[in-house]
Protein backbone atom coordinates (compact mmCIF):
# COMPACT_ATOMS: atom_id res chain seq x y z
CA UNK A 1 0.00 0.00 0.00
CA UNK A 2 2.90 2.62 0.58
CA UNK A 3 4.50 1.97 -2.66
CA UNK A 4 0.66 3.02 -4.13
CA UNK A 5 0.30 5.86 -1.70
CA UNK A 6 3.86 7.22 -3.03
CA UNK A 7 2.49 6.50 -6.49
CA UNK A 8 -0.42 8.93 -6.43
CA UNK A 9 1.07 11.49 -4.04
CA UNK A 10 2.56 13.64 -6.87
CA UNK A 11 -0.86 14.06 -8.35
CA UNK A 12 -2.00 15.43 -4.86
CA UNK A 13 -4.13 12.20 -3.73
CA UNK A 14 -4.44 9.49 -1.38
CA UNK A 15 -4.88 6.27 -2.49
CA UNK A 16 -8.57 6.26 -1.35
CA UNK A 17 -8.87 9.52 -3.12
CA UNK A 18 -7.34 8.21 -6.18
CA UNK A 19 -9.82 5.00 -5.96
CA UNK A 20 -13.11 7.35 -5.61
CA UNK A 21 -11.70 9.16 -8.66
CA UNK A 22 -11.23 6.26 -10.68
CA UNK A 23 -15.11 5.10 -10.28
CA UNK A 24 -16.21 8.35 -11.00
CA UNK A 25 -14.04 8.18 -14.27
CA UNK A 26 -15.16 5.37 -15.50
CA UNK A 27 -19.04 5.69 -13.82
CA UNK A 28 -20.01 9.76 -14.14
CA UNK A 29 -22.40 10.62 -12.09
CA UNK A 30 -22.46 7.94 -9.38
CA UNK A 31 -24.21 8.38 -5.94
CA UNK A 32 -21.99 8.96 -2.89
CA UNK A 33 -23.39 5.50 -1.68
CA UNK A 34 -22.90 3.74 -4.55
CA UNK A 35 -19.64 4.93 -4.76
CA UNK A 36 -18.53 4.03 -1.26
CA UNK A 37 -19.82 0.19 -1.68
CA UNK A 38 -17.40 0.32 -5.45
CA UNK A 39 -14.82 1.80 -3.12
CA UNK A 40 -15.28 -0.92 -0.70
CA UNK A 41 -15.67 2.05 2.55
CA UNK A 42 -18.71 3.19 4.97
CA UNK A 43 -20.76 5.93 3.89
CA UNK A 44 -19.01 7.98 6.48
CA UNK A 45 -15.88 7.40 5.09
CA UNK A 46 -16.84 8.53 1.49
CA UNK A 47 -18.70 11.43 2.67
CA UNK A 48 -14.98 12.37 4.14
CA UNK A 49 -13.43 11.65 0.68
CA UNK A 50 -16.01 13.31 -0.95
CA UNK A 51 -15.54 16.65 0.73
CA UNK A 52 -11.75 16.80 0.42
CA UNK A 53 -11.98 15.84 -3.00
CA UNK A 54 -14.54 18.76 -3.23
CA UNK A 55 -12.29 21.09 -1.31
CA UNK A 56 -9.76 20.55 -4.11
CA UNK A 57 -11.93 21.26 -6.64
CA UNK A 58 -11.62 17.55 -8.26
CA UNK A 59 -15.23 16.59 -8.02
CA UNK A 60 -18.66 19.01 -8.19
CA UNK A 61 -21.71 17.48 -6.83
CA UNK A 62 -25.05 18.56 -8.04
CA UNK A 63 -28.67 17.00 -7.70
CA UNK A 64 -29.97 14.16 -10.23
CA UNK A 65 -32.27 15.40 -12.26
CA UNK A 66 -35.03 13.38 -11.31
CA UNK A 67 -34.37 12.35 -7.53
CA UNK A 68 -33.58 15.93 -6.32
CA UNK A 69 -32.31 14.21 -3.19
CA UNK A 70 -29.69 12.19 -4.41
CA UNK A 71 -26.12 14.38 -5.37
CA UNK A 72 -24.20 12.79 -8.63
CA UNK A 73 -20.75 13.36 -8.36
CA UNK A 74 -18.30 14.16 -11.28
CA UNK A 75 -14.93 14.59 -12.24
CA UNK A 76 -13.95 18.21 -13.19
CA UNK A 77 -11.05 19.28 -15.72
CA UNK A 78 -8.96 19.47 -12.38
CA UNK A 79 -10.00 15.96 -11.38
CA UNK A 80 -9.32 14.26 -14.18
CA UNK A 81 -6.32 15.80 -14.49
CA UNK A 82 -5.10 14.26 -10.94
CA UNK A 83 -6.59 11.09 -11.49
CA UNK A 84 -4.86 10.85 -15.41
CA UNK A 85 -1.29 11.54 -13.45
CA UNK A 86 -1.79 9.31 -10.33
CA UNK A 87 -3.54 6.59 -12.79
CA UNK A 88 -0.32 6.19 -15.08
CA UNK A 89 1.88 6.32 -12.13
CA UNK A 90 -0.45 3.58 -10.00
CA UNK A 91 -0.83 1.46 -13.32
CA UNK A 92 3.24 1.52 -13.76
CA UNK A 93 3.13 -0.15 -9.96
CA UNK A 94 0.78 -2.77 -10.81
CA UNK A 95 2.54 -3.98 -13.69
CA UNK A 96 5.49 -3.55 -12.27
CA UNK A 97 4.05 -6.33 -9.55
CA UNK A 98 2.23 -8.36 -12.18
CA UNK A 99 5.97 -8.71 -14.13
CA UNK A 100 6.71 -10.87 -10.92
CA UNK A 101 4.86 -13.51 -11.91
CA UNK A 102 4.30 -15.75 -15.01
CA UNK A 103 0.99 -15.54 -16.63
CA UNK A 104 -0.20 -18.89 -15.03
CA UNK A 105 1.04 -17.18 -11.27
CA UNK A 106 -1.31 -14.26 -12.45
CA UNK A 107 -4.52 -16.83 -13.40
CA UNK A 108 -4.11 -19.15 -10.71
CA UNK A 109 -4.07 -15.80 -7.82
CA UNK A 110 -6.68 -13.81 -9.85
CA UNK A 111 -8.77 -17.49 -9.14
CA UNK A 112 -7.72 -17.47 -5.13
CA UNK A 113 -8.71 -14.00 -4.90
CA UNK A 114 -11.74 -14.29 -6.46
CA UNK A 115 -12.69 -17.06 -4.28
CA UNK A 116 -11.64 -15.32 -0.83
CA UNK A 117 -13.59 -12.49 -2.85
CA UNK A 118 -16.31 -14.70 -2.56
CA UNK A 119 -16.42 -15.98 0.44
CA UNK A 120 -16.14 -12.78 2.61
CA UNK A 121 -18.75 -11.17 0.35
CA UNK A 122 -21.13 -14.30 1.46
CA UNK A 123 -20.22 -13.80 4.86
CA UNK A 124 -21.12 -10.21 5.27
Amino acid sequence: MLVKQQAVRPAGLTVAQYAALLVLNDHPGVSAAELARRCRVTPQTMTTILRNLEAADLIVRVPHEVHRNVLETRLTEAGRAAFEVADERASAVERRLADEFSAEERETLRALLARCSKVLTEQA
